[in-house]
């Protein structure tokens, strides 16, 4: 599907209001979808592709679907178990600290992981580190002020966490899987660029908005206005020498 698009959008869209009955018709959508973007930009045949935060492995299972060398790292036993024994070659590793030598990877990819590390910078600076010179960095996250921002009690998030959290308790007769400031962080879009154009280690190849149907790339550019109608922010980024 063209990138971007009405349809693929749409059949995005579609998907995602499955996730909780069809989740694998949905983040198998996804991670083909994330690999055309990765393809863009560098051929996957051959190359080697860290999936870091990957839970369960689907993008891993795309990339290598594809040709690549595709290694999973993930530091929850659990998520990397979700569909059954772990992924074979997968690794628990926390993304602050990869077990990977300096510039081991043409590609670190990274989808809604940023949000759920209380550093994010610090955690980006290892996804640098093990990308070669020359290779890319895909980092794609959630802002807070996203209409999804919340995870699974938004949009009730826009009136407060802990409002939205007793919200989803009281209608679901469950506590919500996220908690601001412990497995979900405010990660806004203004912030998060201004820090990544400051750095000296990469260039930016493309900020824009992951799944919108048309002007991917002005939306982010928009103060203010990007931190709700961006959704999702791509960010794809080149390590410099």
């Amino acid at each position: 599907m063209r990138d971007p698009s009405l349809r693929r959008s749409y059949t995005l869209f579609r998907a995602f209001l499955r996730e909780q009955t069809e989740p694998e018709h949905c983040y198998r959508l996804l991670a083909r979808d994330a690999a055309d973007q990765v393809e863009r930009y560098v051929p996957l045949t051959g190359a080697v592709v860290c999936d870091v935060g990957g839970g369960s492995g689907h993008f891993t299972e795309e990339f290598r679907r594809r040709g690549a060398h595709g290694y999973l790292f993930e530091p929850d036993t659990a998520e990397l178990t979700a569909r059954g024994p772990a992924p074979e070659g997968a690794v628990v590793a926390d993304g602050y600290l990869l077990p990977l030598t300096d510039g081991a990877a043409d590609v670190c990819f990274s989808s809604n992981v940023l949000e759920h590390v209380a550093d994010p910078q610090t955690f980006l600076s290892e996804l640098v580190r093990v990308t070669r010179p020359g290779g890319l960095i895909y980092l794609a996250f959630t802002n807070w002020l996203s209409p999804w921002g919340g995870h699974e009690t938004a949009p009730w998030h826009y009136l407060g966490a802990e409002r939205a959290r007793t919200r989803y308790r009281r209608r679901t007769g469950r506590p919500a899987k996220h908690t601001l400031g412990e497995n979900l962080f405010a990660v806004h879009i203004g912030r998060t660029l201004r820090q990544v154009r400051a750095r000296d280690d990469v260039a930016v190849v493309t900020a824009r908005s992951r799944y919108a149907p048309f002007l991917a790339e002005a939306i982010p550019r928009l103060p203010g206005v990007r931190e709700i109608a961006t959704w999702n922010l791509l960010l794809i980024l080149r390590r410099l020498p």
